[in-house]
């Protein structure tokens, strides 16, 4: 039996985990406002947290590389603030969800910029069939 290699594993369960929590913000939209909603994701990360802190020193990192992740947190949670006001003012689970999870093109825009990363034929149809798809979504 072939190798899993361990970021495939980590994928698949970001995949079910993000695809499960995307009908669960749904449900609780319907009860609490989105205010209350991220204050009890943040719950929801604070009880996980042990399970996945590797525990070295949290000083141990650069200030660049903290500042980064304090950033990415940052607009984490505005995203995660915004899916849970759209749902909670009437999107659709099954419309919002998919539409937000085609961030990944605003990656794959600004990575040539920032990481000098270049974009392949195939990424560029990519991000042409993830907008082809928001429109789709939004009609």
């Amino acid at each position: 039996m072939p190798q899993v290699a361990p970021w495939l594993i980590y994928t698949l369960i970001a995949l079910v985990s993000f695809g499960i929590a995307g009908l669960l913000q749904k449900l609780s939209t319907d009860r609490v406002s989105a205010e209350s909603a991220v204050i009890w994701l943040v719950v929801g990360f604070v009880i996980l947290e042990p399970l996945v802190y590797p525990g070295s020193a949290l000083r141990h990192y650069s200030n660049r590389s903290i500042a980064f992740v304090l950033l990415a947190g940052i607009l984490n949670a505005a995203g995660t603030w915004t899916v849970l006001a759209a749902m909670r003012n009437g999107g659709k689970a099954s419309v919002v969800v998919p539409m937000t999870a085609v961030y990944p093109m605003v990656v794959c825009v600004i990575a040539p910029l920032v990481l000098h990363e270049p974009i392949t034929l195939v990424q560029g149809a990519g991000i042409a069939c993830g907008l082809g798809a928001i429109f789709l979504l939004a009609s």
